[in-house]
Formats: C-alpha cells, structure tokens, sequence
C-alpha cells in the first residue's frame, strides 16, 4: 500500500475496476491517496488502544486532510456512521457485530420464506403479484428464471407482504441500473446481493419501504463489505441520516426541508442570487433535488463519490451519534467540555458552538451552495429561465473537486454562522435593550459598548453579549 502512496493514488481506480468498453463514458477520478494525508492502514491501527478504544478525534482530522484509504473505507464508515462506539473494546464489537448478523440473518429468513428467490443468487425485474396479492405464477427473475415457490395465498392478503412483493421488481430494476459501469456489478451474484439488502430494508422499515435512490447508497457498501450482514448495518446506518430524503407524497417531496435550509443560505450569503432565482420561480430550490437525494453520485465518479461522503461524515461526526442511535432516551444531552467538542467533526463543533445543533446533518446543503456559488457568474449573466439553471448546473457534473467543494462549503457556512448569529443578536438586544429602558432607542450606544457588541458579533458569542445587558 505505500508503494501505491508514494505513486499519489494514481491507480486508485484498480480498487473498483471499470468495465473496459465504459472508460470513455465514467466521470474523471480526482481523489488520491496522499502520505501524510489521507488516512492508510498504518494509521488507522495506530488510532486504537490495545483494548480497542478508537482515537476518533485523531482519525477525523486525517480523513477531513485527505479522505480514507479503500483498504480500510468499510470499518472506518462504521464507526463514521454510528455503527461503533469509538469507546468500545474489540470484544464489545465482535458481539455487538455477532447480535447485528443473527438479527439480519432473521430477517432475511422471514423474506425468504415469502419469496425464496431471497438469498439463492438471483432477482426479479418482473411483478411476482397483482396489486390485490394475486401471485402470478408466470413471472420471470431477469429474464432467467421462474419465480417458483411464491409465499402461500394467506400471507399474500397481507398488506403488508402485497406492498413489499410489489416493490422487488422495483429493486431489481434499479440494481440492473446500479454502477453498471463496474466490473463488480457484471456478476449476477453480486447484483442478487445488492437486491437482497435492499428489499430487506424495504421489509423492515415499511413506513418507507424503497424509493428509487436507496440502490445508490446501497452499492458502495456491497462492495466494501463481503459479509452481507455488515453491509445491510453499515448502509441501514447511512440511511439514518438520510432516510427523510425519500419521504414522498403526493404533497411533499423528502428533501424539502433541506430545500428549505439552502434557500435560506443562498439568501443570506447570496441575496443577489436568490432573488435572481426566486424570479425565474426557482425559489424552491428543485433543482438541487438530484445532488440531495443521493449525496453527489451523479455529479462525482465512484470514487470520488465515496470521498465526498467520508469527508461529509467526518465534518458532521458527533462523538454522541452510536448512544443517540442505541439508547436515544439515555443519550448525553448536557453541556458540551472542551475534550467532547475536539472529538465532533470540523462542521459539528462550529454548530455547537453557534449553538445551531438542528443543522447536525446539513453539511450536504453546504456543499451544494458551495456548487451554486462557483456558479455564480454564469447563473446571473445566462439563466433566463429553469431550464438554463439546470443546464449550468449540469454542466458541473463530472467536473467538480470533492476537497474544493468541502472546503469552500466550510467557509459558506462559517459566513452563514456570522450573518445568522448578527441577525440574532440584533433581535434579542434590541428585546432585551427595550425591556432595560424604552425611553432610550436603541442604537444610542456608547462607543466603548458598540465596539463591544461588534467584537461579540464576529465571535458570535451571544450569551456573553447579553450578559453585559
């Protein structure tokens, strides 16, 4: 592996090789494994004590250097998604990991017996029942094989068991579809046990169920992970995150509120371009749906899309996130010491410290304003209409820099802080002010106080401020 280092990752495509006949046709890899930067093997068992306690703060500031080597991007992915609690033991894990696989390997047994095509190395592009449940005998697995054994007419009057053997046929076209270009995904095999995660998860969390997109955050974890137990954990743990993502109704579309979050930064940092947008009746931000739903994999190649997400998790990374998910009602919740704040995510400890914690997941938001700012000039000068904003727009894919873009949506937000807590201090000191005196207005300051409002305006430090008043 250091010998692939100090070549600067230049064959870093040999760990997910593209099929020969797609090479003209895939996005250019930008990301390389750096020494010094990027997190390797050697570095990675160097972060855990002889017992197994993890040195989270330590990886975080490597990956965000430079992203993780594909030796070990699975088992960090783990511990970034909450899967581990990085003050665990070794043993502690291997149990934890043992209960997770029984556990998957009960579900999947359920599923298998209601469609035992499950697990036997196939899947279905075909419908296997009617919308009432009628099961049609004569529908094919990909064009190859007979369903057979179908589950008994009692469990077909299931709601639902109708609603999820309506959504295989679903999965299975969308795996065809999943990163074709990869030689992984030629073997039927390893298709069948994308298929297989997937419509595990559809029968677990039935509120959601599948929704065209999963397949894409799904992918990267069949290939990282041969056991299939630890892919299921490690994508159900990236859905997590983004589960809302996929809500959708007839009303609503999941990533709204998120939609709703980026409008609001563009306007703040940007009034400019945001009422540029809003008069081309892009206010709502739709057009940025794509890169929210499936956190960049259509803008960024295989690898760099999973570059992108390391280093979204790594900024956002709560040190509190394996409690939060394991044990929510026993979970931290008092103040944060010096020592927990070092072990949060670059973009986690500003938040906590602008006291912004309901922005915990928006760190793609910040990204995607990152892409909108690059664009500026154009989208101002040549949109006239919709149409024109997602052509520039689309006009990026393939071609943006993952590192840039982080780090250029760390000073978006770093700016959105400033202006955000600015506008707050003004409204709870003028509050504050006129409860202290109304007959005085309240710019009448003295200089010495207005130069110390504005010193506690670029630091943001809001309690301070009104402890003075």
């Amino acid at each position: 592996m250091l010998g692939f280092l100090r070549r600067g990752g230049e064959d870093m495509e040999s760990f997910y090789p593209i099929r020969p006949e797609c090479q003209a046709d895939v996005h250019k890899t930008r990301f390389k494994a750096r020494v010094g930067k990027t997190l390797s093997q050697r570095r990675w068992n160097a972060a855990f004590s002889e017992d197994g306690h993890l040195d989270i703060a330590k990886v975080l500031r490597r990956i965000q250097r430079g992203g993780i080597h594909p030796s070990i991007k699975g088992e960090v992915w783990e511990f970034l998604l909450g899967c581990y609690d990085p003050n665990s033991t070794y043993e502690e894990r291997n149990q934890l990991r043992e209960k997770r696989r029984e556990q998957f390997d009960a579900w999947k047994s359920k599923c298998q017996f209601l469609v035992p095509i499950i697990g036997s190395g196939k899947y279905i592009t075909s419908p296997i029942v009617s919308d009432d449940g009628q099961s049609l005998e004569d529908s094919s697995s990909s064009g190859k094989t007979k369903n057979k054994g179908n589950a008994k007419d009692k469990d077909d009057s299931d709601k639902k068991v109708i609603q999820w053997k309506i959504l295989l046929p679903q999965i299975g076209l969308d795996v065809v579809r999943s990163d074709q270009q990869l030689v992984f995904y030629q073997s039927e095999s390893n298709q069948a046990k994308l298929w297989d995660i997937l419509a595990v998860y559809a029968w677990v969390d039935e509120d959601i169920g599948y929704v065209q997109g999963m397949n894409d955050i799904c992918s990267p974890m069949v290939i990282l992970f041969e056991n299939e137990a630890d892919a299921y954990w490690c994508f159900e743990h990236a859905m997590r995150r983004v589960r809302e993502n996929f809500r959708c109704s007839t009303t609503s579309i999941g990533v709204q509120s998120q939609l709703g979050v980026l409008a609001q930064v563009i306007k703040t940092i940007d009034p400019q371009l945001h009422q540029h947008l809003e008069d081309l009746d892009g206010g709502q931000y739709l057009f940025a749906f794509r890169m929210l739903m499936v956190l960049f994999r259509r803008e960024f190649s295989f690898v760099d899309a999973m570059y992108i997400w390391e280093l979204i998790w790594a900024m956002e990374y709560n040190p509190n996130i394996f409690s939060l998910y394991e044990n929510p009602e026993g979970a931290s919740k008092g103040p944060v010491d010096d020592k927990l704040l070092k072990q949060y995510g670059k973009f986690g400890r500003k938040n906590m410290q602008a006291g912004a914690q309901d922005q915990e997941y928006a760190f793609a938001v910040y990204v995607v304003a990152s892409v909108l700012e690059t664009k500026n000039k154009q989208l101002l000068s040549e949109a006239q209409g919709l149409d024109d904003v997602v052509k520039i727009l689309g006009d990026t894919t393939g071609n943006l820099d993952a590192k840039k873009a982080c780090n250029e949506a760390l000073k978006i937000h770093k700016k959105y802080l400033k202006k955000h807590c600015e506008m707050l201090l003004f409204v709870n000191l003028g509050y504050r002010y006129r409860l202290i005196s109304e007959r005085q207005p309240f710019m009448s300051l003295s200089r010495e106080t207005a130069d110390l409002l504005q010193r506690m305006f670029v630091g943001c430090q809001l309690d301070t401020l009104l402890s003075h008043l």
